[in-house]
């Protein structure tokens, strides 16, 4: 393979990227990869909490005077995961259209629009639903920008570090779930931006009225947001050898594992931003006595600090063998949680359900990181597969289309997995609006639990399996 030194730019491109040459990779290309991780990582973060600021903002629209019922706050809670697993399917596609460093740059300040705009919203609780209907939407362009950090960074890496450098950027980013959830009930009991950042509002609970600045919930963001849009553009690369039109990734459609793997990940990541959006509003409906904001930051937490291990133990044991027996443990914990919800006369064992749960993001985490590492191998060995090892020139052909194609895959199967965390907080809240509790859309999650066990021991995980991975 090509082991020329990186010496060819134009502007902030790479024109040759053969992070497979281990000399070239050791030469200069880990350097350079770790610099375009490292910048991608906060971004990521910061879509992250952009894309859930809504989980903990509709939890205190009530106390501030918005007379939203319990369904519209579910769907605040929810909207952004729909707009943001929707832009996913677009942002699937951009890195080689556009260019990982530009489209980062861009998709990252567009954070801005949103972050100002609730800012703005909650200091009025005469705004409209419809308007906050519409922010909640705006905040999917947080949601979006994971299928194009992940492509991006899938670029960087060769095959055998693809699996911890995806769980680094992902686990890592998807702490900005767990810190909005933990920071914003913090930011707004003080006026930290002064004059610019407006009046504190009333909020009124149980006859007793303190001042908050929930605007700062969003407001905080905002210039993290500008530094880091900055950075990547000054400081990430563009890769030659990662462009490709939409037709050369558009095969994936044809490819049966895109499909498979797209079920696989809405089990696992589509649980972990499911349960996160959900969590809070769940605790306050079950256990009215217990402050949700205390405790619902600690799942996702959980999640995220996990995940880049499940990359790393796929990386040793294999993605599959990790992936089956994650969700056999899934299911269980889901089993735990039904066990300790409120019923009857019962009043529910908080702290059991609260430890479920615990395993349950942790079991996602897991399992975000597993699936992650799956996609590249299985892509990478399936074109590999069709060509002679001796011809250098097909094998170089090959890796390209597989890792083009893994690309696309692992943001596609992100955009359809990011739809549970739409589907989750609506399924809490029809559950309960029908049948006056949750328990009938956990049922439907562990039901689906096994469908996802079935396709990875039958596709990937048992001996003979036709795509061992």
């Amino acid at each position: 393979m090509n082991s020329q030194p990186v010496t060819s730019r134009r502007g902030r491109t790479l024109e040759i990227w053969s992070p497979e040459d281990k000399a070239f990779w050791e030469r200069e290309g880990e350097a350079i990869a770790r610099l375009n991780l490292w910048i991608s990582v906060p971004a990521l973060f910061l879509a992250f909490a952009i894309w859930q600021v809504w989980s903990v903002v509709a939890v205190s629209l009530p106390t501030l005077g918005f007379r939203y019922s319990t369904n519209q706050l579910f769907w605040l809670a929810a909207a952004p995961a729909l707009s943001g697993a929707t832009l996913r399917i677009f942002y699937s596609f951009m890195v080689p259209l556009v260019g990982g460093r530009r489209w980062t740059a861009i998709s990252t300040a567009s954070l801005l629009i949103p972050a100002i705009g609730i800012g703005f919203a909650v200091q009025d609780n005469t705004t409209t639903y419809p308007t906050m209907l519409l922010l909640a939407l705006l905040c999917g362009l947080g949601g979006g920008n994971f299928s194009s950090s992940m492509a991006n960074i899938s670029f960087f890496f060769p095959k055998e570090r693809k699996g911890s450098a995806l769980g680094v950027n992902a686990g890592l980013g998807n702490l900005g779930v767990s810190v909005v959830q933990f920071l914003s009930p913090l930011v707004v009991t003080a006026g930290i931006f002064g004059i610019f950042a407006g009046d504190p509002q009333s909020a009124g609970k149980a006859g007793q009225t303190t001042l908050v600045w929930t605007q700062n919930a969003a407001f905080v963001w905002v210039p993290w947001i500008a530094l880091t849009s900055l950075a990547a553009w000054f400081g990430m690369n563009d890769l030659a050898e990662a462009k490709a039109s939409f037709a050369e990734q558009a095969v994936i459609f044809r490819r049966k594992h895109n499909w498979l793997m797209c079920v696989l990940y809405l089990g696992t990541f589509g649980s972990f931003i499911g349960y996160a959006a959900g969590f809070p509003l769940l605790i306050k409906s079950q256990f009215p006595g217990v402050n949700p904001l205390a405790y619902a930051w600690l799942g996702p937490l959980v999640g995220a600090v996990v995940r880049p291990f499940g990359g790393w133990l796929a990386d040793k044991l294999g993605g599959a063998r990790v992936t089956l027996w994650n969700f056999v443990v899934m299911a269980c914990a889901v089993g735990g949680v039904l066990a300790f919800l409120p019923s009857g006369h019962s009043g529910g064992d908080f702290t059991g359900f609260f430890i479920s749960f615990l395993v349950l993001f942790l079991t996602t985490g897991i399992g975000n990181g597993s699936t992650f590492r799956m996609i590249p191998v299985i892509f990478l060995t399936s074109r590999l597969r069709e060509v002679d090892p001796a011809d250098r020139e097909a094998v170089q052909r090959a890796t390209k289309e597989g890792n083009t194609e893994a690309a696309a895959t692992l943001g596609f199967s992100a955009a359809m997995a990011a739809y549970g965390g739409f589907f989750i907080p609506k399924s809490y809240g029809s559950s309960i609006s029908l049948t006056g509790g949750p328990e009938a859309a956990l049922y439907v999650f562990i039901a689906f639990y096994f469908v996802c066990i079935a396709v990875t021991w039958w596709h990937y995980a048992r001996r003979n399996a036709p795509m061992p991975c």
